[in-house]
């Protein structure tokens, strides 16, 4: 059903050896920072990583490994340093979230919940897309963007083959692109509500404590009460976008409920290690929200980690921990338990590499003393308005994103834009926070990100089609994040106008 893409073309080729090239040349010949010759070590093994990153001529996990050989090498950091920003609370956190996806696909939770969303909200035509959006998004939201989209894609084209063969294939011709794209461009959307939703959320998170030690911490509870708003809004804009380019004009289809409601009959009651996954998600919902002080005008809701000797010892990766371990041993009906090792081996520790890779990276940024000298290059920047400045960083890296992973893209670029808020006098949220809400969003091409690629390989769709919707969608993200960045973001983390003591 899927097409595989094409690796290893000419242009990856390109850039690979250019990268490699470029490296030993600033290494070799360069000296960025008289006096300090750790800049310009950094400054090579970044070019390297950022290069082959963009290429992916070899793995992305293989390159995040590359700071464990070339920092000690280069007497950039010390081995045993290096080696422990490739495990950290953040990675639990997503260890912890991805065990929690694993046991709901493997008692089929998944599909419950997404069948359910959509007989709830109704089957017409443009409320079977907003339907089949608002699941994507809400299991988005708490699983990996390409686990959702492989989850309803199959689901949608059950759909539009019956709907193909009821109707025509001719009369619903213009269907099909909108739902499908609404999936993939939902299951970027909805991610970004959450901080274990897409990896430039958990970026964001880890590398703003390692270049700011002293700054509020970026809490699960405090990421969702301000992205989520931000999230439903873009969802609803994108709805619409998709209605008003692929709705039927001459034709008007009305789906059958029963055809939903005889896939929901299948999976018949709920199981007992359904419900068990279910209360598991629900508590961790839970814990993850109300883990901190809560703080809402003058009314305080106390956080349960305050009950413990030491609250700042308990982060977001121990509630993941603490509530994904158990399903390792709560016995099941039909297997032996909840979960078990040989469904938990599905991590993606090329993931987990990879994030490690861009927060050795961070922190030798930090260390070397390149971000620094970085931000001190970009203080011209300081002349412009912090809203055009703004706007900038968002249009850069919505290009950068539509080209290279994500997740590559939040490594590369918030280490910078930490150095250069700091040289500038701005708060650093202000420029490091729509820059990862820009990174989770990309919606123009089909190897954006892998709901895009997914939705492609179906061959139900151009690239024309994608980048039509999605051109419209990068020009309103961009006004979105402005907005909720000046106006929003103060709910979470106060007034991102003023320059912060922390980050002196």
């Amino acid at each position: 059903m899927f097409k595989v893409m094409q690796r290893y073309t000419l242009f990856q080729k390109i850039i690979f050896f250019l990268g490699s090239i470029l490296s030993i040349f600033i290494f070799l010949f360069c000296d960025l920072s008289p006096g300090h010759p750790l800049v310009t070590r950094m400054a090579s093994v970044a070019v390297l990583m950022a290069m082959w990153w963009i290429a992916e001529a070899v793995p992305l996990a293989v390159t995040a490994l590359l700071p464990v050989v070339l920092f000690p090498l280069m007497g950039i950091m010390e081995s045993k340093v290096v080696c422990s920003y490739y495990f950290n609370d953040i990675i639990f956190l997503f260890i912890g979230g991805f065990i929690l996806a694993l046991a709901m696909q493997r008692w089929g939770l998944h599909k419950r919940i997404g069948l359910a969303i959509i007989l709830l909200i109704g089957v017409s035509p443009r409320r079977i897309i907003l339907g089949f959006m608002g699941a994507t998004a809400f299991l988005s939201m708490w699983i990996s963007n390409t686990a959702t989209t492989m989850i309803m894609v199959p689901i949608a084209i059950a759909l539009i083959l019956e709907m193909e063969e009821r109707f025509g294939t001719e009369s619903v011709r213009q269907f099909p692109i909108g739902l499908l794209l609404g999936i993939a461009y939902a299951a970027s959307i909805g991610g970004m509500a959450t901080l274990v939703g897409t990896p430039p959320n958990l970026v964001l998170a880890k590398m703003f404590s390692i270049s700011f030690p002293n700054g509020p911490e970026i809490s699960f509870a405090k990421w969702l009460i301000f992205a989520l708003p931000v999230s439903f809004i873009f969802l609803i804009f994108a709805w619409l976008i998709l209605i008003i380019l692929f709705s039927q004009k001459k034709f008007q289809f009305q789906s059958d409920v029963a055809v939903f409601k005889k896939e929901y009959k299948k999976l018949g009651k709920m199981s007992f290690e359904e419900w068990v996954v279910l209360m598991v998600f629900f508590l961790t919902a839970m814990l993850w929200l109300f883990r901190k002080d809560i703080n809402i005008g003058h009314f305080r809701i106390l956080g349960w980690s305050s009950f413990f000797p030491v609250p700042n010892y308990i982060r977001d990766g121990t509630v993941a921990m603490m509530t994904t371990i158990p399903l390792f041993f709560i016995p099941a009906r039909e297997k032996t338990f909840i979960m078990d090792w040989d469904t938990a081996s599905r991590l993606p520790w090329g993931i987990v590499l990879l994030f490690g890779g861009g927060f050795a990276l961070a922190a030798g940024f930090k260390t070397s003393g390149l971000s620094s000298w970085m931000g001190e290059r970009l203080t011209n920047l300081a002349h412009y308005h912090p809203v055009l400045i703004v706007i900038i960083v968002c249009l850069l890296i919505s290009i950068l994103t539509e080209l290279t992973s994500n997740t590559a893209t939040a490594q590369m670029a918030l280490p910078i834009l930490a150095s250069l808020s700091v040289a500038i006098k701005i708060n650093p949220l202000l420029l490091m926070i729509p820059a990862t809400m820009s990174a989770s969003c990309a919606f123009m091409l089909p190897v954006a990100t892998p709901p895009n690629a997914i939705i492609f390989g179906t061959q139900r769709l151009r690239v024309y089609d994608m980048a039509k919707a999605g051109i419209i969608l990068n020009i309103f993200k961009i006004l979105l994040f402005i907005i909720a960045t000046f106006l929003w973001s103060k709910i979470s983390f106060g007034n991102l106008i003023l320059f912060p003591s922390w980050a002196k």
